[in-house]
């Protein structure tokens, strides 16, 4: 019971996370950025690699980005949405999976739910790198930081983290 008390209290915070986390693009017209292509391929969050070798110079996600502010914010807080909403899942596949006592489900969970911590922190300092404003550039390589000292857990998510985050975003991105 306990334990459901804590997922439900983190689900929540999560779900806020990216509620607070979208754009102010009111009309919700604005197409997003294409998704980040460079370096090793990376999945999207929650998504599967299919493929470890690096890709061949700056994918067209890159170009888009590279250097606007503006772009990488909207991105990054999609990213951000996105993925709350992805471990808020991810955690109530963990208490199920624990839930059944069953070894297999157990392990599967934990490498789903690792890997989509780990893609998010993958994201974040990919994006950083395409920064060219200096704040924006280490807020979210920091970020990037945060996510990732987290091993891949997502029960490590709690809500002082979330709230954290968002604000370091919002911050460098002019809205805070």
């Amino acid at each position: 019971m306990r334990r459901l008390l804590c997922a439900t209290a983190v689900s929540g915070a999560l779900l806020l996370l990216g509620a607070g986390c979208s754009s102010d693009d009111q009309a919700g017209t604005t197409a997003a950025p294409a998704p980040l292509a460079s370096g090793a391929s990376a999945p999207a969050v929650g998504g599967a690699t299919t493929s470890s070798a690096p890709a061949a110079g700056p994918g067209p996600g890159d170009v888009a980005l590279a250097g606007n502010s503006d772009a990488i914010c909207q991105q990054a807080a999609k990213t951000g949405a996105d993925a709350a909403g992805t471990f808020a899942e991810d955690l109530k596949l963990r208490i199920d999976a624990e839930s059944a006592q069953d070894a297999d489900q157990v392990a599967k969970a934990k490498a789903k739910t690792t890997r989509d911590v780990e893609n998010y922190a993958y994201a974040l300092t990919d994006m950083s790198k395409l920064a060219s404003e200096p704040a924006l550039k280490a807020a979210l390589a920091d970020m990037g930081k945060q996510v990732a000292t987290l091993r891949g857990d997502v029960l490590k998510m709690d809500a002082a983290l979330l709230t954290k985050l968002r604000g370091t975003l919002d911050k460098a991105c002019g809205k805070g």
